[in-house]
């Protein structure tokens, strides 16, 4: 499960559909610096995205169903 403090190259690491998501949110993480050490909470907060919103996406993606 991702949460807040995940860091966002771990969930670009786990979650290939994490890319997407976050392409349509306006992160560009997958080629920033930050995302190596930055929490998924610290990204969404610098985009001014709702952060609640984005884990509810992701976690759709990547739990089992």
């Amino acid at each position: 499960m991702i949460k807040k403090d995940t860091p966002i190259m771990e969930i670009l690491r786990l979650t290939p559909q994490a890319r997407e998501i976050f392409a349509r949110h306006g992160m560009g993480c997958i080629g920033c610096l930050a995302s190596t050490t930055e929490t998924l909470e610290n990204g969404a907060k610098m985009h001014n995205i709702d952060v609640e919103a984005l884990l509810c996406e992701l976690n759709a993606v990547c739990l089992p169903k």
